[in-house]
């Protein structure tokens, strides 16, 4: 496996990735992912302090990513805090994947002077929340009724890891 920062070149793999764990209603906020271009886009518009990772688990062939953005654009007083989000392939999870993109992340976000990463996870989600706090995150607040998908309301689940 090989962990990478992503370019422009990953769109297609990234929304591909996205539109299969959305489609499974179970693991995500997210409903509707965005089209290639618009990914494209936005990792173009990313800031030096901000990447996607990739996991490779043969040579272009991408099973997992992972995010860490600012947590806030504006607010100056929370630039030292990052937001994460991994999505990975079903035949790439428990298999290490996750772990290796996190501490891809992890040194990223220490390089760039984060002192925090946050990231929340839909309550429901009982394997996301065992997989963050096997690295070391913990909980530190709940959003009730946060998402609401296809008429059903869900709390999230904050947690947070300190760096």
């Amino acid at each position: 496996m090989r962990i990478r920062r992503a370019t422009e070149a990953d769109a297609e793999a990234i929304v591909a990735i996205l539109e299969g764990i959305v489609s499974e209603r179970i693991h995500t906020a997210i409903v509707k992912p965005w089209p290639v271009e618009e990914q494209r886009r936005y990792l173009l518009s990313l800031s030096e302090r901000e990447a996607f990772h990739v996991a490779e688990n043969e040579p272009g062939k991408v099973c997992g990513y992972q995010s860490l953005e600012r947590y806030s654009l504006i607010l100056d007083s929370m630039q030292h805090v990052a937001q994460l989000g991994t999505f990975l392939l079903p035949e790439a999870r428990g298999r290490g994947v996750g772990r290796a993109l996190f501490e891809a992340s992890r040194a990223f976000a220490i390089a760039r002077e984060y002192r925090k990463i946050v990231i929340q996870v839909r309550a429901s989600n009982a394997g996301a929340h065992a997989f963050y706090k096997r690295l070391g995150f913990q909980e530190c607040g709940r959003l009730a009724r946060q998402v609401r998908i296809e008429g059903t309301e869900e709390d999230e689940i904050i947690l947070e890891y300190f760096l």
